[in-house]
């Protein structure tokens, strides 16, 4: 058989290419900054703070802001001197939003959480006094928490949705127990909305809610709530397993691992937390 060709050697770029390419990323880069720090900035910033704020020479930040504004991703206000977001980016920050799906973007965090866990992983939205479950990674064990997705609890008992009701402000959670209630679901199940709101605060505090067989007899669970770009609760993510299994300490364990995989989901999904 007739032996193949040699593989091409790979041409190496022009003398000083490399670093034109370089130099070029670091631009982008710095110009992605740049319209990061105008969308944080409300009502638009000066140059001199959009200089300041990337530690930048004020030349070096016109110019950038200048090819920006010939691409529309940034636009200039002449009689306030003020730089500010374009119609560009909010057409490309409107197609995330668009496209953006919770369990797509949340999936391969959950994956990570379970296998780092050792537990079943759950993604749960709220409705009305109810949360539903959109997505679970289960885990291998023989004894697992398994949840179908569209199953629906009650806000009150479950982690997702003690997660859930620890982000809204008092009004709404008022109105929440005020319309559904607090039925007793074991004998676990907290039915005294004071000492639930008083439960809540401190999942606030530490950044997850626990449910302690408080809405399935032998199944504790670890939650924290996932935020978008306004800083409203959007979803849940919990860890949940047998009670046999999961100690007290383990179950702190669980949630603060919880806690920072749902960071990284509002991260992605382009949220903020802002309680």
């Amino acid at each position: 058989m007739p032996k193949p060709p040699p593989t091409p050697l790979r041409k190496r770029p022009p003398k000083g290419e490399e670093g034109e390419r370089g130099g070029q990323v670091r631009s982008l880069v710095k110009a992605l900054n740049i319209l990061s720090a105008l969308a944080e900035g409300e009502g638009g910033l000066t140059l001199t703070e959009v200089a300041q704020s990337q530690g930048l020479p004020a030349s070096t930040a016109h110019r950038l802001l200048t090819t920006l504004q010939q691409e529309s991703f940034v636009r200039f206000d002449g009689e306030r001197a003020l730089w500010s977001v374009g119609a560009r980016a909010f057409t490309v920050g409107s197609a995330f939003a668009r496209d953006r799906d919770p369990v797509r973007i949340a999936r391969p965090i959950m994956r990570r959480l379970m296998e780092d866990a050792g537990e079943s992983v759950n993604l749960a939205v709220r409705e009305g006094g109810e949360a539903i479950f959109l997505a679970q990674v289960e885990c291998r064990q023989m004894m697992r928490a398994h949840t179908t997705p569209g199953t629906r609890v009650p806000l009150h008992c479950s982690g997702v949705g003690k997660a859930l009701l620890s982000a809204l402000g008092r009004e709404d959670f008022d109105r929440l127990i005020a319309r559904h209630g607090l039925p007793q679901v074991t004998n676990r199940t907290q039915t005294d909305p004071e000492a639930l709101r008083r439960d809540l605060i401190e999942s606030t505090k530490r950044g997850y809610a626990i449910d302690d067989e408080e809405h399935a007899v032998g199944l504790r669970c670890a939650a924290a709530v996932i935020f978008d770009e306004a800083g409203e609760p959007v979803a849940a993510l919990s860890l949940s397993g047998p009670a046999a299994r999961i100690s007290d300490d383990r179950l702190d364990r669980m949630g603060r691992m919880v806690r920072d995989a749902a960071t990284l989901i509002t991260q992605d999904f382009g949220g903020k937390k802002t309680v």
